[in-house]
């Protein structure tokens, strides 16, 4: 169920010839089109972490050349590497793949959720700035937003109806974790719609294969369960990997490894814990800092998460610079090496903190670069910076 793979995007390809007549020369484009082993290799690269399931994936992709996908996002706050960049990462393989991908921004949801304390003036501006970011970091995804697809949708809301009639309260409150909420809250009836409207939502958006981050695993899975009684197809669910925060990870009382991850997830809602799209490298020098690294621990050790799912996804090398004391420069050529250096003490989580954080500004910089360069974008940016986030 579960295909990971290397970190390089898979080369084979099968290069078709076509003629356009729109053209006025009449030369012959080639166009690239991929098999299905070359499809799912792309699909299931990291940070991709699960699969539900790998063989409905395969005779999908069998027998549509271009399916529907979609992820969703809660609009809550500033834009981190987890949000954005790692989710970024898997929908542009989804892209290479040739799916046809939409981000979902959640405007609904976020009201429910009581984020930026539910003015539904803040939460619309932060849906621009969303929609900015995902059409310059993940260019050929078509953007949804969720007030726009449920407008004089009385489908929608019928469906809505018929999911629930599947569901028992007690089926509700094992999917509260999905909004980062729990059943020993005092909640306010609408949020126990969060998880229906989001499996609904699949079917409305016209979606093949739900992604999120491992976060989201219980809203598909429970659309998985339901949609087959209501006749409709089930869908294949794609997990990526939760980036953690850098602050020291949350101590829960659960042997639930999920349950703790998301716990000490990379949170916008949680700032200390988060770096953000927009962040300048002396920012990133003095979050890491003070950031959670243990000396030789591996085990949820964010600095090596962001090394493993951030810089080696864009870099094939990953070089820590120390002085000539210390051993001098080292060059890793994959994540293995670096985390056996680590884990023997040859690497010192301060030499790697100054290495991540130079190689993270660099990923950064086309982005920052826009939201300055951009005059909607640095508006949209402003207004959600001034806005009070709220959990």
């Amino acid at each position: 169920m579960i295909g990971i793979v290397g970190n390089k995007a898979p080369a084979r390809q099968l290069l078709i010839p076509t003629s356009t007549q729109n053209l006025k020369s009449h030369k012959r484009l080639w166009l690239i089109r991929l098999d299905v082993e070359t499809k799912l290799e792309l699909i299931k690269r990291p940070p991709t972490e699960e699969i539900l399931v790998e063989s409905e994936l395969r005779e999908l992709l069998e027998t549509n050349e271009h399916p529907g996908h979609y992820i969703g996002f809660e609009i809550s706050g500033l834009l981190h590497l987890g949000n954005l960049v790692m989710a970024g990462f898997k929908i542009n393989d989804f892209l290479k793949a040739g799916i046809n991908c939409q981000v979902y921004l959640a405007d609904w949801h976020s009201f429910i959720n009581n984020k930026f304390g539910g003015d539904w003036n803040k939460i619309l501006m932060a849906t621009k700035y969303y929609e900015k970011a995902f059409r310059f970091f993940c260019p050929g995804a078509k953007i949804v937003v969720g007030s726009e697809l449920y407008h004089n949708n009385d489908e929608y809301w019928r469906n809505l109806l018929k999911f629930t009639k599947h569901m028992t309260l007690k089926r509700t409150l094992r999917c509260l974790t999905i909004m980062g909420r729990s059943e020993n809250e005092k909640l306010d009836l609408s949020q126990y719609f969060y998880a229906p409207m989001q499996a609904v939502d699949i079917k409305a958006i016209g979606a093949d294969i739900p992604h999120g981050g491992m976060d989201q695993r219980k809203a598909h899975v429970l659309a998985r369960e339901i949609y087959p009684k209501m006749g409709w197809k089930k869908p294949v669910a794609v997990h990526h990997h939760l980036l953690m925060g850098i602050a020291e990870p949350v101590k829960l009382e659960t042997k639930d490894k999920l349950e703790q991850v998301i716990a000490s997830k990379m949170s916008k809602s949680k700032p200390w814990t988060a770096i953000f799209i927009h962040d300048t490298e002396e920012q990133i020098r003095a979050k890491l800092k003070k950031a959670w690294c243990p000396e030789k621990q591996t085990e949820m050790n964010p600095i090596l998460e962001i090394v493993k799912h951030i810089i080696f996804h864009e870099n094939e090398a990953f070089t820590v610079e120390r002085p000539s004391k210390f051993g001098g420069p080292v060059t890793f050529e994959d994540y293995d090496a670096l985390e056996k250096a680590y884990t023997s003490g040859a690497l010192h989580p301060q030499d790697l903190k100054n290495a991540v954080a130079k190689e993270l500004a660099k990923i950064l910089q086309p982005i920052r670069e826009y939201f300055e360069k951009d005059k909607e974008a640095r508006e949209c940016l402003k207004t959600v910076e001034e806005a009070q986030i709220s959990r």
